[in-house]
């Protein structure tokens, strides 16, 4: 039933052989992989306008320059994050480049934020786009965490289903939220320039001086305009997601993504700038455009509901780079190797369920109220960014190839724009941000641990010719026994095929019933050695594991390896085995973890 459920949700597995046809070409890259760059454009200009409200609604002519900056720093970007597309084609981004060229914790560093940047992504969007939905019904608002973690279960099955599938149904929604805007943008344009702009507007002059402005507060408005910028090293961290030749197709979506952000973010900075519209608690700035243009009818509403469904969509970002990086971590053995494997349709579905599940606990965590980690999901971005940025200053100075002080220049101008940007925020919004300080140590601990472990594994796996196998003579084996019965027959007999050395063990709770027991196995096993222990305290476990420690002790002198072969009777129906004691489990649970001691179980299955 349970399998039925799954193939009915994800679908049929899919053969190796089909994972070229599971890669992106640049239209579905660009909807799967910018859903969450091109979101930020519904908030971004509105971050903006909020910090600049603090002084007057005159100080909205500098949204102007500052948006001028912001797209200053997206051309640096979106030109460094191509270099590193090229330089290191085969995905990993700000991770792999941090520490190739920075050392292995700044590259822990890298990864881990942009994991958990991943994780408040989907949080994030998905609240926002919940917030929308109960904002056009308000009946839905009690119910927000709900509504947010059903959305986060549909887009990870969306996933589960794979790359093609997923991006073939989320391209639709991102092209018409990108449609939306431009005619929006399109329709506002023809308007000022025909001057059927409504009188009432009135904008500030740019140029006009305002009382009060300071460098700092300009600073931060600068900050927070850059949350506009997050998902765009997405696309660096999916290469292998690209179809060949996947490092060009990944450079052109990546400069296709960075020329919609550009013209989608300008658009409504300047549209919100010559509308005058100030930004509201109740009412998106984006919303107040639009219905400045059109009024409440059917192309208001089309420009909002796509705006809602790009913002819950902007979480599919994170689900497609996610398990990308999660895999690099985990080929370097920093991640639990369950990150590499792929699952049935081919994608790495360990690294999709696990998103989903972090998602969903952080939504139910802060009761899908989480624009207070908006700055921490920025800062969570912008690390990253500053460290790529410096890793690739260190890149060409050490190579110094063809070009090198151009693609410097380039680089050195981003880590300084950026570098300043995570100050900014870490000084301007330290009581929304301090936690970094203490998960992200955690983090760059945690993967360290991971690979002590899987070092330690690898050293005690490899074979080494130097070193002699210890010779084992003969085998001994113990069975521990409940009874006269088929099950344990049926284990007497396996035994008996592969050695003479055969103790059956019967752990008895009286001496009344040891006795009895004892007289009945020999009349009905007289050739194989009966050994019964009493045991005052009712337990199996500690007199059995006593008497195979003494056992063990013995056999390793003279060479031998002792097994413990376990009957195992396997019900029919598996409900049935509620009916039954797990001993045989709780035997081999705990034999498991003793030192030179096999375990092995033999089952016998029931019919009926």
């Amino acid at each position: 039933m349970l399998s039925s459920i799954k193939r009915f949700l994800i679908g049929r597995p899919l053969k190796s052989a089909a994972l070229g046809e599971q890669k992106l070409n640049i239209l579905k890259a660009l909807a799967i992989l910018s859903s969450d760059a091109l979101s930020s454009v519904a908030y971004g200009t509105e971050q903006i306008l909020i910090v600049l409200a603090t002084i007057s609604v005159i100080a909205f002519w500098y949204s102007i320059p500052i948006a001028v900056g912001v797209l200053f720093l997206l051309a640096a970007l979106i030109i460094s994050y191509r270099q590193i597309i090229f330089t290191y084609p085969h995905g990993g981004g700000a991770y792999v480049v941090s520490k190739e060229n920075l050392g292995e914790n700044a590259g822990l560093i890298a990864g881990g934020s942009l994991l958990v940047d991943y994780i408040l992504t989907v949080a994030v969007s998905v609240s926002a786009g919940t917030d929308a939905i109960t904002s056009a019904f308000p009946v839905l608002h009690p119910h927000t965490v709900p509504i947010a973690c059903v959305l986060v279960v549909l887009i990870t099955i969306l996933n589960l289903r794979g790359l093609t599938e997923s991006a073939t149904i989320l391209a639709y929604p991102v092209y018409l939220f990108v449609f939306a805007l431009f005619i929006l943008i399109g329709v506002c344009i023809y308007k000022i320039l025909t001057g059927n702009v409504a009188p009432t507007v009135h904008h500030p002059s740019i140029g006009a001086p305002v009382q009060g402005i300071t460098l700092f507060l300009l600073l931060r408005a600068f900050a927070s305009g850059c949350s506009a910028l997050t998902g765009v090293e997405a696309i660096s961290n999916a290469i292998p997601n690209f179809k060949n030749p996947a490092p060009n197709n990944a450079a052109k979506t990546l400069i296709l993504m960075g020329s919609l952000l550009a013209l989608l973010f300008s658009g409504i900075t300047f549209l919100a700038y010559y509308y005058g519209i100030a930004p509201k608690a109740e009412e998106t700035v984006v919303s107040q455009i639009a219905k400045e243009t059109f009024g409440r009818n059917y192309l208001y509403f089309f420009v909002q509901g796509t705006t809602a469904l790009i913002l819950v969509l902007a979480a599919n970002t994170g689900f497609s780079a996610f398990p990308q990086l999660a895999y690099n971590l985990a080929r370097d053995k920093y991640m639990p190797r369950m990150f590499t494997i792929r699952g049935d349709r081919l994608g790495y579905s360990n690294g999709i369920v696990s998103l989903g599940i972090a998602s969903i606990l952080l939504i139910i965590t802060f009761h899908g109220q989480t624009e207070h980690l908006i700055p921490l999901y920025a800062v969570g971005v912008f690390i990253p960014f500053t460290l790529s940025q410096t890793g690739m200053i260190i890149k060409w100075v050490r190579e110094k190839p063809a070009g090198w002080l151009a693609k410097l220049t380039a680089n050195l101008i981003g880590a300084l724009i950026t570098l300043i940007v995570l100050l900014i925020f870490f000084i301007t919004k330290l009581g929304q941000v301090w936690f970094v300080f203490i998960f992200l140590p955690l983090i760059v601990i945690l993967f360290h641990r991971i690979n002590k472990h899987y070092e330690a594994v690898g050293e005690q796996l490899r074979v080494y010719n130097q070193l002699p196998a210890i010779p084992v003579e003969g085998n001994v084996i113990i069975v521990p026994v409940a009874g006269i019965t088929r099950v344990v027959e049926n284990s007497i007999n396996y035994a008996k095929s592969l050695t003479d050395q055969i103790f059956a063990v019967y752990v008895s709770f009286d001496r009344e019933d040891e006795k009895r027991f004892a007289e009945k196995w020999e009349k009905w096993q007289p050739d194989v050695r009966l050994v019964t222990l009493q045991s005052h305290y009712r337990s199996i476990l500690h007199p059995l594991s006593k008497f195979i420690d003494t056992v063990e002790h013995k056999a390793s002198g003279n060479n031998y390896r002792v097994t413990v072969l376990i009957p195992q009777f396997i019900t029919k129906k598996s409900w049935h085995n509620i009916l039954h004691n797990q001993s045989s489990l709780l035997i081999r649970t705990y034999l498991l973890y003793k030192k030179k001691v096999i375990v092995a179980t033999l089952p016998y299955h029931f019919k009926k």
